[in-house]
C-alpha cells in the first residue's frame, strides 16, 4: 500500500461590489463577488494550498504570488489545474478532498453538484471522490457579517 498523506487548505477573500463571484469554477449571477489578484475563488485556493500541503510543496503563493501579473485575473479551475501540472511534473496525483464553503451567502444548493464535479474533472478523480458542503456562520466573523467568503478542505494524495 503507498503512503497516504493529508493536507489541509484554506482560503478567504472580502467582497467586492462590481466583481463576479466564483467558488469551486461555479458563477453567481447577481451576487456580489470577492476581493483579489485572480478571481478570488476561495473553493479553489483552498483545495490548491491542501494538494501542496499534501505533498510538502508550499503554498500557492510560492507559485503564483499575487505580485505577478501572469496570474492577475485567472480562473479559480485554471490555476487548480496548474497545481495538479505541478503535481504530476513530481509524480503525484489527488486522490480526494473534501471542501467546506463557510459564508452566509450564496446558498449553494445544487450547485454544489455542479462545483465538485468540475473540481473532479481538473484533479481527475472520478466525481464521488470530490465532496463539496456549506455552512453558515450564524453572523459571526467576516463570513457571518456577508463581507467575505471562506473556504476549508482537506486533501489526500
Amino acid at each position: 500500500m503507498s503512503e497516504r498523506l493529508f493536507g489541509l487548505g484554506f482560503d478567504a477573500h472580502p467582497r467586492e461590489v462590481g466583481r463576479d463571484l466564483w467558488l469551486g469554477g461555479v458563477h453567481f449571477e447577481g451576487e456580489p463577488g470577492l476581493s483579489g489578484h485572480s478571481d478570488a475563488d476561495v473553493v479553489c485556493h483552498a483545495i490548491g494550498d491542501g494538494l501542496l500541503g499534501a505533498a510538502g510543496m508550499g503554498d500557492l503563493g510560492d507559485y503564483f504570488p499575487d505580485t505577478d501579473q501572469r496570474w492577475a485575473g485567472i480562473p479559480g479551475l485554471e490555476l487548480l489545474a496548474k497545481v495538479v501540472e505541478l503535481l504530476a511534473a513530481e509524480g503525484i496525483r489527488p486522490v480526494s478532498c473534501d471542501a467546506t464553503v463557510i459564508a452566509e451567502r450564496p446558498k449553494l444548493g445544487a450547485a454544489r453538484t455542479d462545483m465538485a464535479s468540475r473540481i473532479s474533472e481538473v484533479l481527475g478523480v472520478e466525481p464521488g471522490r470530490v465532496s463539496v458542503k456549506a455552512t453558515r456562520p450564524e453572523g459571526l466573523g467576516l463570513a457571518g457579517d456577508g463581507a467575505g467568503c471562506l473556504a476549508l478542505m482537506v486533501a489526500e494524495r
